[in-house]
């Protein structure tokens, strides 16, 4: 549900894993070295990065580096339509994989709110979830704002198209048609396919499908799944079918691309 780790503890993954939280990595000092989906990435002191839930991820030794990943589920933040909102603002975990490492060194209340979410869940005095989920909300304020200062435009989307994306991750397995989703948001295909061309630029199957290309890129990298393997884990009954999706939207054949991957 919570949890915050130092990254100088033993407790941290040097090997690719894939959780269902999301996470905050946050370098105190030195540099933290970590790899998300396949991209390397360092993360200096005063900076952070955010790995959407589902992301593999894995760090890289960096004895000298000091911080704290904080991991938390969708259903502990998100209690209503503005925590949804919050946790998505500025791409901050709705980056649709395209990580960035924030600078923040003129933030400092965000490492004071991470050790006091670190003292919370060891002492749990009263209400300690409710104190939590209000710092979280702080650092991801702050985090913004870092952000804003940066010179990046205000993105706030809707809660609507944020719970789309979410669905669509934990239905990957289906490769499911746009209808399916707007019955199970109780809206139409219409709203989420205003809702995709305002916040994406895309139409709500174009999204659906560069997620799957995306889960497909994982599984040939990280599962060493094979062309048949992956089809059939994402939906596709057709490998052949499903070759052709994935060339279309990669300009790559599924071989290609893991032979590139293995080389």
């Amino acid at each position: 549900m919570i949890e915050a780790i130092h990254i100088n503890s033993i407790d941290l993954p040097i090997k690719e894993r894939r959780i269902k939280k999301y996470i905050l990595v946050w370098c105190s000092e030195g540099e933290i070295e970590m790899e998300i989906d396949s991209v390397n990435f360092k993360v200096p002191a005063n900076h952070a990065v955010t790995i959407t839930s589902g992301q593999f991820h894995k760090f890289i030794e960096t004895p000298n580096a000091k911080g704290i990943a904080l991991q938390f589920t969708y259903d502990f933040f998100c209690k209503d339509d503005k925590d949804i909102e919050l946790i998505f603002q500025n791409g901050l975990f709705c980056h649709f994989d395209l990580n960035t490492v924030i600078e923040v060194s003129e933030h400092p209340a965000i490492a004071i709110h991470l050790d006091g979410i670190i003292r919370e869940l060891k002492e749990k005095p009263y209400q300690y979830l409710s104190s939590i989920h209000a710092r979280i909300e702080l650092i991801l304020i702050e985090i913004n704002r870092a952000k804003i200062q940066q010179g990046e435009e205000i993105w706030k989307p809707d809660a609507l198209f944020l719970k789309f994306l979410e669905l669509i991750r934990a239905e990957f397995q289906h490769s499911l048609p746009v209808k399916y989703y707007a019955e199970r948001l109780e809206t139409t295909e219409v709203r989420l396919n205003e809702l995709s061309k305002q916040h994406a630029g895309k139409t709500a199957q174009q999204i659906i499908h560069g997620l799957i290309v995306s889960e497909a890129k994982r599984l040939f990298y990280y599962e060493k799944l094979s062309v048949k393997e992956t089809s059939y884990a994402l939906g596709f009954n057709d490998p052949f079918y499903f070759s052709n999706f994935f060339k279309k939207h990669t300009a790559l054949s599924p071989q290609l691309f893991k032979e590139q991957v293995e080389n």
